[in-house]
């Protein structure tokens, strides 16, 4: 079948580990389907793949592809759910020790077909076409569990989205404000702050500027270079949700301001397949749709993983398979 894949780990230069090509065709162990690909999302952690994070040597070649959307043998439309657990545990899959997300053991989306365990394909909502779906299970779940899991914000309070252009931002901002927050970003260019604001930011800010109030949450994806603005940009008792480090590993990590003002640090990773069911049914009622930045075909991925490696986000990046 044709796929991308990850040849080999190259630190310093992912793109020169990425292959385009004839790979195997999957078999499904038991308990397992087979997915006839449609369209797959970019995200962040494709590049980390490429660089060797998260996976072991031994696991290479590996197909790029997090999360995607597909049909099964039968001609049922699906969403994937990235989360590969152990059957045996029980409670939040995220907290699973053994859980690992596709890519890191098992083969992803980037290629005609994946197999996955049969509960992680989840129907397809019909209003949703398969670009759309294929976005929701990491990015799109990522941003709804930092939300309405993780924060503790109730409606009408005030919310902060670093960076808001690449796919867990645009959907916090989406998400934010059709649960009745505040929502306001920062991004580096006129463009990216148009684009918050195009899907529903109430106001949008350059990078560590100084904004008008201080607000109750932070959802941070980016780190180090925006850290310190974070946690300035708290009220006393604010949290700052994190689910990623773009730019790296904070410098400081600001231990007097956090103690003394009681602020709260609290990570947050994926999401669960009760938590993606969820996010669906959400989407339905307030008739969400992700914003879709750039749609390539999958031979052309490298154009998309370049894309987001310089930061030219506008959205999500999908790739469509030969079926959609």
């Amino acid at each position: 079948m044709f796929a991308v894949y990850a040849a080999e780990p190259s630190p310093q230069d992912p793109i020169a580990a990425l292959r385009v090509g004839e790979r195997p065709d999957p078999e499904p162990p038991a308990g397992w389907v087979r997915v006839a690909v449609r369209a797959a999302s970019l995200n962040m952690h494709d590049l980390w793949t490429l660089r060797g994070v998260g996976i072991k040597p031994e696991r290479f070649p590996m197909i790029l592809g997090c999360d995607g959307a597909g049909v099964l043998d039968d001609g049922t439309e699906v969403v994937l759910h990235s989360v590969i657990g152990d059957p045996a545990w029980s409670g939040d899959e995220t907290l699973d020790p053994g859980r690992t997300l596709l890519t890191e053991k098992h083969q992803g989306t980037f290629a005609d077909y994946v197999v996955v365990p049969a509960r992680n394909a989840l129907p397809k909502p019909a209003d949703l076409s398969f670009a759309e779906a294929a976005c929701m299970g990491t990015a799109w779940l990522t941003a709804y569990r930092m939300l309405f899991v993780k924060s503790g914000l109730r409606p009408g309070q005030t919310m902060l989205v670093q960076g808001a252009s690449g796919g867990v931002a645009t959907a916090l901002v989406q998400l934010g404000r059709a649960g009745g927050f505040r929502v306001w970003v920062t991004g580096r260019t006129e463009e990216k702050r148009a684009l918050a604001e195009s899907l529903g930011a109430h106001a949008a800010f350059e990078p560590g500027a100084r904004l008008p109030e201080r607000v109750d949450a932070v959802f941070e994806t980016v780190g180090k270079a925006t850290w310190s603005h974070s946690m300035k940009s708290l009220k006393p008792g604010g949290v700052v949700v994190v689910s990623g480090a773009t730019s790296g590993d904070a410098s400081a990590a600001e231990l007097q301001r956090l103690f003394f003002l009681q602020l709260r640090v609290v990570g947050s990773t994926m999401g669960t397949r009760a938590e993606l069911g969820d996010l669906l049914a959400f989407c339905a009622l307030n008739d969400l749709r992700p914003r879709i930045g750039r749609t390539l075909p999958l031979s052309d991925a490298e154009e998309g993983l370049r894309a987001m490696l310089a930061g030219e986000t506008a959205g999500k990046i999908v790739l469509t398979g030969a079926g959609s």
